[in-house]
Protein backbone atom coordinates (compact mmCIF):
# COMPACT_ATOMS: atom_id res chain seq x y z
CA UNK A 1 0.00 0.00 0.00
CA UNK A 2 3.09 2.42 0.90
CA UNK A 3 4.32 1.96 -2.68
CA UNK A 4 0.60 2.67 -4.00
CA UNK A 5 0.37 6.33 -2.29
CA UNK A 6 4.26 6.79 -3.10
CA UNK A 7 3.77 6.28 -6.83
CA UNK A 8 0.25 8.22 -7.05
CA UNK A 9 1.68 11.35 -4.89
CA UNK A 10 4.58 10.77 -7.76
CA UNK A 11 2.42 11.15 -10.35
CA UNK A 12 0.15 13.85 -8.78
CA UNK A 13 3.77 16.18 -8.68
CA UNK A 14 4.33 15.57 -11.97
CA UNK A 15 0.69 16.14 -13.40
CA UNK A 16 0.69 19.54 -11.10
CA UNK A 17 4.01 20.44 -12.32
CA UNK A 18 3.41 20.07 -16.01
CA UNK A 19 -0.49 19.95 -16.65
CA UNK A 20 0.09 16.69 -19.13
CA UNK A 21 -2.21 13.70 -18.49
CA UNK A 22 -1.15 11.86 -15.98
CA UNK A 23 -2.23 8.75 -17.39
CA UNK A 24 1.01 8.54 -19.64
CA UNK A 25 3.58 8.16 -16.33
CA UNK A 26 0.67 6.84 -13.71
CA UNK A 27 0.61 3.79 -16.07
CA UNK A 28 4.38 3.02 -16.27
CA UNK A 29 4.74 3.87 -12.23
CA UNK A 30 1.75 1.06 -11.86
CA UNK A 31 3.34 -1.30 -13.76
CA UNK A 32 6.83 -0.68 -12.34
CA UNK A 33 6.08 -1.03 -8.72
CA UNK A 34 2.93 -3.48 -8.68
CA UNK A 35 4.05 -5.47 -11.63
CA UNK A 36 0.95 -5.03 -13.30
CA UNK A 37 0.15 -5.41 -17.31
CA UNK A 38 -0.84 -2.27 -19.29
CA UNK A 39 -4.48 -3.53 -18.68
CA UNK A 40 -4.77 -3.94 -15.32
CA UNK A 41 -3.06 -0.15 -14.48
CA UNK A 42 -5.16 1.68 -17.52
CA UNK A 43 -8.32 1.70 -15.65
CA UNK A 44 -6.92 3.10 -12.26
CA UNK A 45 -4.70 5.75 -13.98
CA UNK A 46 -7.73 6.55 -15.90
CA UNK A 47 -9.69 7.34 -12.53
CA UNK A 48 -6.95 9.33 -11.28
CA UNK A 49 -6.45 11.57 -14.53
CA UNK A 50 -10.15 11.66 -14.78
CA UNK A 51 -10.91 12.87 -11.49
CA UNK A 52 -8.08 15.50 -11.12
CA UNK A 53 -9.23 16.80 -14.72
CA UNK A 54 -12.57 17.33 -13.57
CA UNK A 55 -11.03 19.52 -10.55
CA UNK A 56 -9.48 22.02 -13.09
CA UNK A 57 -12.54 22.00 -15.45
CA UNK A 58 -14.61 23.24 -12.93
CA UNK A 59 -12.42 25.99 -12.12
CA UNK A 60 -12.02 26.66 -15.98
CA UNK A 61 -15.77 26.94 -16.05
CA UNK A 62 -15.71 29.65 -13.46
CA UNK A 63 -13.20 31.78 -15.04
CA UNK A 64 -15.38 31.15 -18.38
CA UNK A 65 -12.44 29.69 -20.17
CA UNK A 66 -14.14 26.51 -21.29
CA UNK A 67 -15.12 25.48 -24.61
CA UNK A 68 -18.17 23.49 -23.47
CA UNK A 69 -19.74 22.99 -26.86
CA UNK A 70 -16.26 21.70 -28.03
CA UNK A 71 -15.53 19.96 -25.31
CA UNK A 72 -18.94 18.28 -25.45
CA UNK A 73 -18.67 17.36 -28.94
CA UNK A 74 -15.17 15.57 -28.78
CA UNK A 75 -16.32 13.34 -25.47
CA UNK A 76 -19.80 12.63 -27.67
CA UNK A 77 -17.37 11.55 -30.66
CA UNK A 78 -15.10 10.02 -28.48
CA UNK A 79 -17.56 7.37 -26.48
CA UNK A 80 -18.11 5.03 -28.81
CA UNK A 81 -14.63 4.93 -30.03
CA UNK A 82 -13.20 4.78 -26.36
CA UNK A 83 -15.52 1.62 -25.76
CA UNK A 84 -13.54 0.57 -29.48
CA UNK A 85 -10.18 1.05 -27.80
CA UNK A 86 -11.32 -0.63 -24.77
CA UNK A 87 -11.97 -4.05 -26.49
CA UNK A 88 -9.11 -4.12 -29.23
CA UNK A 89 -6.85 -3.79 -26.16
CA UNK A 90 -8.37 -6.39 -23.77
CA UNK A 91 -7.16 -9.07 -27.67
CA UNK A 92 -4.11 -6.85 -27.67
CA UNK A 93 -0.74 -8.84 -26.49
CA UNK A 94 0.55 -7.07 -23.47
CA UNK A 95 3.50 -6.35 -24.91
CA UNK A 96 2.54 -4.50 -27.94
CA UNK A 97 0.49 -2.76 -25.54
CA UNK A 98 3.60 -1.48 -23.91
CA UNK A 99 5.50 -0.87 -27.36
CA UNK A 100 2.68 1.12 -28.23
CA UNK A 101 2.55 2.95 -25.20
CA UNK A 102 6.47 3.67 -24.98
CA UNK A 103 6.04 5.03 -28.48
CA UNK A 104 3.41 7.31 -27.39
CA UNK A 105 5.56 8.46 -24.03
CA UNK A 106 8.15 9.41 -26.59
CA UNK A 107 6.13 11.50 -28.80
CA UNK A 108 4.97 12.91 -25.21
CA UNK A 109 8.95 13.56 -24.75
CA UNK A 110 9.88 15.23 -28.03
CA UNK A 111 6.84 17.93 -27.72
CA UNK A 112 7.61 18.64 -24.26
CA UNK A 113 11.49 18.90 -24.92
CA UNK A 114 10.59 21.14 -28.24
CA UNK A 115 8.37 23.46 -25.77
CA UNK A 116 11.50 23.86 -23.40
CA UNK A 117 13.42 25.29 -26.30
CA UNK A 118 11.02 27.57 -27.10
CA UNK A 119 10.07 28.87 -24.09
CA UNK A 120 9.88 32.57 -23.56
CA UNK A 121 10.25 32.61 -27.25
CA UNK A 122 6.47 34.64 -28.74
CA UNK A 123 4.92 31.81 -30.97
CA UNK A 124 4.39 32.61 -34.54
CA UNK A 125 1.08 31.96 -36.61
CA UNK A 126 2.58 30.73 -40.02
CA UNK A 127 -1.29 29.60 -40.79
CA UNK A 128 -4.84 30.34 -40.67
CA UNK A 129 -6.27 28.16 -38.00
CA UNK A 130 -9.45 26.64 -40.05
CA UNK A 131 -11.64 27.12 -36.50
CA UNK A 132 -12.07 30.60 -35.54
CA UNK A 133 -13.78 32.60 -32.81
CA UNK A 134 -16.89 34.37 -33.99
CA UNK A 135 -16.07 38.13 -32.99
CA UNK A 136 -19.60 38.57 -32.61
CA UNK A 137 -19.85 36.37 -29.88
CA UNK A 138 -16.46 35.75 -28.84
CA UNK A 139 -17.57 32.06 -29.48
CA UNK A 140 -16.24 29.56 -32.03
CA UNK A 141 -17.74 30.15 -35.28
CA UNK A 142 -19.54 26.66 -36.28
CA UNK A 143 -18.86 25.28 -39.83
CA UNK A 144 -18.76 22.02 -41.26
CA UNK A 145 -15.06 21.82 -41.20
CA UNK A 146 -15.16 23.07 -37.76
CA UNK A 147 -17.65 20.18 -36.65
CA UNK A 148 -15.51 17.39 -38.38
CA UNK A 149 -12.56 18.74 -37.19
CA UNK A 150 -13.01 18.79 -33.33
CA UNK A 151 -15.30 15.30 -33.64
CA UNK A 152 -12.24 14.11 -35.49
CA UNK A 153 -9.93 15.15 -32.56
CA UNK A 154 -12.36 13.75 -29.83
CA UNK A 155 -12.42 10.51 -31.77
CA UNK A 156 -9.15 9.80 -31.62
CA UNK A 157 -8.90 11.15 -28.00
CA UNK A 158 -11.49 8.87 -27.46
CA UNK A 159 -9.51 5.70 -28.69
CA UNK A 160 -6.64 6.24 -27.66
CA UNK A 161 -7.83 6.75 -24.42
CA UNK A 162 -9.67 3.05 -24.37
CA UNK A 163 -6.65 1.47 -26.15
CA UNK A 164 -3.54 2.54 -23.96
CA UNK A 165 -5.80 4.05 -21.07
CA UNK A 166 -4.13 7.88 -21.27
CA UNK A 167 -6.05 11.17 -20.37
CA UNK A 168 -5.37 12.48 -24.00
CA UNK A 169 -4.25 15.99 -23.36
CA UNK A 170 -1.17 15.34 -24.91
CA UNK A 171 -3.64 15.17 -28.67
CA UNK A 172 -5.92 17.46 -27.58
CA UNK A 173 -3.88 20.40 -26.77
CA UNK A 174 -1.84 20.31 -29.81
CA UNK A 175 -4.57 19.47 -32.40
CA UNK A 176 -6.50 22.62 -31.01
CA UNK A 177 -3.35 25.09 -30.94
CA UNK A 178 -3.06 23.94 -34.77
CA UNK A 179 -6.56 23.77 -35.70
CA UNK A 180 -8.37 26.96 -33.63
CA UNK A 181 -7.33 30.40 -32.71
CA UNK A 182 -8.27 30.04 -28.84
CA UNK A 183 -6.02 31.10 -26.35
CA UNK A 184 -3.60 28.50 -24.68
CA UNK A 185 -5.21 28.86 -21.44
CA UNK A 186 -9.08 28.20 -23.20
CA UNK A 187 -7.42 24.98 -24.71
CA UNK A 188 -6.23 23.68 -21.70
CA UNK A 189 -9.24 24.52 -19.53
CA UNK A 190 -11.50 22.56 -22.52
CA UNK A 191 -8.91 19.86 -22.55
CA UNK A 192 -9.42 19.02 -18.81
CA UNK A 193 -12.90 18.86 -19.68
CA UNK A 194 -13.04 16.80 -22.35
CA UNK A 195 -10.16 14.59 -20.53
CA UNK A 196 -13.00 13.85 -17.37
CA UNK A 197 -15.37 13.14 -19.82
CA UNK A 198 -13.52 10.89 -22.12
CA UNK A 199 -11.20 9.59 -19.14
CA UNK A 200 -14.45 8.95 -17.04
CA UNK A 201 -16.02 6.91 -20.44
CA UNK A 202 -13.31 4.95 -20.48
CA UNK A 203 -12.98 4.10 -17.27
CA UNK A 204 -16.76 2.79 -17.67
CA UNK A 205 -16.11 0.84 -21.01
CA UNK A 206 -12.79 -0.96 -19.49
CA UNK A 207 -14.53 -2.01 -15.99
CA UNK A 208 -17.37 -3.39 -18.76
CA UNK A 209 -15.15 -5.34 -20.47
CA UNK A 210 -14.05 -7.18 -17.45
CA UNK A 211 -11.15 -4.96 -15.76
CA UNK A 212 -11.31 -4.29 -12.29
CA UNK A 213 -10.06 -1.83 -9.90
CA UNK A 214 -8.50 -2.83 -6.53
CA UNK A 215 -10.48 -1.30 -3.99
CA UNK A 216 -7.58 -0.70 -1.56
CA UNK A 217 -4.78 0.53 -3.84
CA UNK A 218 -7.33 2.58 -5.98
CA UNK A 219 -8.47 4.91 -2.87
CA UNK A 220 -4.76 5.30 -1.89
CA UNK A 221 -3.70 5.90 -5.60
CA UNK A 222 -6.09 8.27 -6.52
CA UNK A 223 -6.15 10.07 -2.79
CA UNK A 224 -2.35 10.45 -2.95
CA UNK A 225 -2.09 11.62 -6.73
CA UNK A 226 -4.96 14.52 -5.85
CA UNK A 227 -2.34 15.61 -2.48
CA UNK A 228 0.90 15.67 -4.89
CA UNK A 229 -1.11 17.92 -7.73
CA UNK A 230 -1.16 20.21 -4.70
CA UNK A 231 2.55 20.18 -4.13
CA UNK A 232 3.41 20.33 -7.69
CA UNK A 233 0.98 23.51 -7.93
CA UNK A 234 3.06 25.05 -5.40
CA UNK A 235 6.44 24.08 -6.79
CA UNK A 236 5.86 25.13 -10.28
CA UNK A 237 6.03 28.77 -8.80
CA UNK A 238 9.69 28.11 -7.99
CA UNK A 239 10.55 26.70 -11.42
CA UNK A 240 11.23 28.24 -14.72
CA UNK A 241 8.82 26.95 -17.59
CA UNK A 242 11.64 26.00 -19.37
CA UNK A 243 13.04 23.87 -16.82
CA UNK A 244 9.61 21.92 -15.84
CA UNK A 245 9.40 20.86 -19.36
CA UNK A 246 13.09 19.87 -19.77
CA UNK A 247 12.65 17.74 -16.66
CA UNK A 248 9.57 16.47 -17.93
CA UNK A 249 10.71 15.28 -21.06
CA UNK A 250 13.99 13.57 -19.50
CA UNK A 251 11.52 12.02 -17.19
CA UNK A 252 9.13 10.76 -19.64
CA UNK A 253 12.00 9.51 -22.37
CA UNK A 254 13.64 7.89 -19.70
CA UNK A 255 10.54 5.63 -18.78
CA UNK A 256 9.81 5.11 -22.23
CA UNK A 257 12.62 3.62 -23.17
CA UNK A 258 13.12 1.47 -19.52
CA UNK A 259 9.26 0.22 -21.01
CA UNK A 260 10.38 -0.73 -24.43
CA UNK A 261 13.74 -2.46 -23.49
CA UNK A 262 11.38 -4.81 -20.93
CA UNK A 263 9.40 -5.07 -23.63
CA UNK A 264 11.52 -5.72 -26.22
CA UNK A 265 14.54 -7.82 -24.41
CA UNK A 266 13.24 -9.08 -20.98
Amino acid sequence: MLIVVLLGAAVGVVLGLTGAGGGILAIPALMAGLGWEVQQAAPLALLAVAIGAAVGAVEGLFKGLVRYRAALLMALAGAPFTAFGAVIAQHVPGRLLSVLFAGAMLIVAARAYRSSRNSGQPEVQTRAAPCTLNPATGRLHWTPITLAAIAGVGAFTGFLSGLLGVGGGFVIVPALRRLTNLSMHAIVATSLLVIALVGSSAVASTLMHGATIPLKEGVGFVLAAAVGMLGGRLLIHRMSPAQVQLGFASLVALVAGGMLFKALWL
